[in-house]
């Protein structure tokens, strides 16, 4: 499989931001970029933000000591800026970070205490956006590419394979091999979704929809009627 990392920083103009409303500061939530967990609340001045986009180290304006701290600047667990983002009333920051070690001063990952892990589930998205890069780039060398130039048939074909090993793992073969042979099932399906215009998230969404208790009571009633075979 392919790995990529990417990175943007988006800044909104200084000028849509309200730093009036409350006295000249602006709320600024603070979220994990790779996680997407809040890890603790804070406030900017204009001065707090122009710091924060010229250093991209995240810092804010203390109402208790009345002066600018960046976040980090004597325990080393910095907030190093990803982008931020103005809400609808462009009085509300939504920072999104990756962090240096923990956040609050306390020790714990986060202002409320929390653990600050990954859903390992919420990669399937990011790898699902890689796939999609690889469909509109094709770079040459790429396995995901090869796939994709072998067309729809070929895919489904690996998909099947695929398949086959997985049932093999489940019932003769190891837990380890198991989750290799699946994983190797999920991304050519990811690969083979792409392929036809679909995502990952189409699938989940249909799952969700499965989940719903009078899913299937709605399913009969349209057969019945002859709405769906």
């Amino acid at each position: 499989m392919d790995n990529g990392v990417s990175k943007q920083l988006n800044c909104k103009d200084k000028m849509e931001i309200d730093f009036e409303k409350m006295g000249g500061l602006v709320p600024a939530i603070i979220q994990d970029a790779v996680t997407k967990n809040v890890l603790m609340l804070g406030f900017m001045n204009k001065e707090a933000y122009d710091k924060t986009i010229e250093t991209k180290k995240v810092t804010f304006w203390s109402r208790s000591r009345n002066c600018l701290w960046t976040k980090g600047e004597t325990s080393g667990n910095f907030l190093n800026l990803v982008s931020i983002q103005i809400d609808c009333d462009n009085d509300t920051f939504l920072v999104k970070v990756h962090p240096d070690g923990p956040t609050c001063h306390k020790g714990t990952d986060t202002c409320w205490a929390e653990e600050n892990t990954l859903n390992p589930i919420l990669f399937l998205s990011e790898l699902q956006d890689f796939i999609d890069k690889r469909h509109e780039e094709m770079p040459e060398g790429s396995y995901t590419t090869s796939l994709f130039k072998k067309g729809v048939n070929k895919m489904a074909q690996k998909v099947g394979e695929e398949a086959i090993e997985t049932v093999i793992e489940a019932t003769n073969g190891t837990d380890d091999k198991l989750i290799y042979e699946s994983s190797d099932l999920l991304y050519h399906l990811i690969v083979l979704l792409t392929s036809k215009g679909l995502r990952i998230e189409d699938v989940v969404k249909e799952l969700q929809m499965r989940h719903d208790p009078e899913w299937d009571k709605k399913r009969r009633v349209a057969k019945s009627k002859g709405e769906m075979k």
